[in-house]
């Protein structure tokens, strides 16, 4: 379906965005992954994703907090494949305290790398994409931009902001063959949702199993996980035909999460 298309995906290296960049892969998409720690792993069960349509996969270490970075990333894609036909910004820190104890530089970190790097990919990705009259802006928000939690000020003001930024991205773009569209996961078991299940665990003097039952049961009707599997499969239907006039949604999956 994605056959001659080139996805770049933010923060791929493992969680959501592999779980995504490996979905639009099966489709046909050549992928440019971005993201710290080992590559040739995540590059590796790309390859194998899209093995069928022969597809590329190219990797650019930008650190998504510079600007200069951001825009040799996007201009190395382009140089490589032509254009950046869907836009993935998924890239993401986590810091968790009270507002007062918040350190300013975790404040600016999350921003800079959770809102501020989309807004880069995104203006750099449009000119292409409305050229082609064709693009997908898929920003990987979170249930937090819709609802709040304690201790986590920057995470939901930035994640609100994606949100926020994505519909003006739709507006802006209403009339043209390029859509955006938000993503709003519940929790993931990703490395980062990890570490605070093992915090929850050693707390409470729990196993990891009643931790993460303990982490659910706060928030999540379902006591499931969403799976990067499940997100990657909403990714491909954002590029689909069938998604041509869904535009600038907030679409949760969340195991009912926002619903109460």
């Amino acid at each position: 379906m994605l056959n001659g298309k080139t996805a770049l995906v933010t923060g791929s290296t493992s969680g959501i965005g592999l779980g995504i960049a490996k979905a639009l892969a099966r489709q046909g998409a050549n992928i440019v992954l971005n993201g710290f720690g080992d590559v040739e792993g995540p590059r590796a069960e790309v390859l194998a994703a899209g093995q069928a349509h022969g597809i590329r996969v190219e990797y650019h270490g930008a650190d998504m907090s510079r600007a200069g970075d951001i825009e040799d990333m996007m201009k190395s894609s382009a140089a490589q494949f032509g254009r950046v036909d869907i836009l993935v910004n998924n890239a993401g820190i986590q810091h968790v305290a009270n507002v007062q104890d918040f350190p300013p530089e975790r404040w600016d970190a999350i921003i800079a790398i959770n809102l501020t790097s989309a807004f880069h990919t995104t203006r750099l990705a449009l000119p292409g994409m409305l050229a082609a009259n064709w693009g997908r802006i898929i920003n990987v928000a979170s249930v937090h931009g819709l609802v709040a939690s304690a201790q986590k000020s920057a995470y939901v003001a930035a994640k609100h902001g994606i949100v926020g930024l994505t519909k003006v991205t739709a507006l802006e773009n209403a009339t043209t063959g390029v859509t955006c569209n938000a993503i709003c996961p519940g929790w993931v078991l990703t490395p980062l949702v990890q570490k605070q299940v093992d915090a929850k665990a050693a707390e409470h003097g729990l196993s990891n199993e009643d931790a993460k039952k303990l982490l659910l049961g706060e928030k999540e009707p379902s006591m499931q996980f969403t799976t990067p599997e499940e997100l990657g499969e909403l990714a491909v239907f954002f590029c689909s035909p069938a998604a041509g006039n869904v535009r600038g949604v907030a679409w949760n999956m969340d195991g009912g999460w926002a619903a109460q």
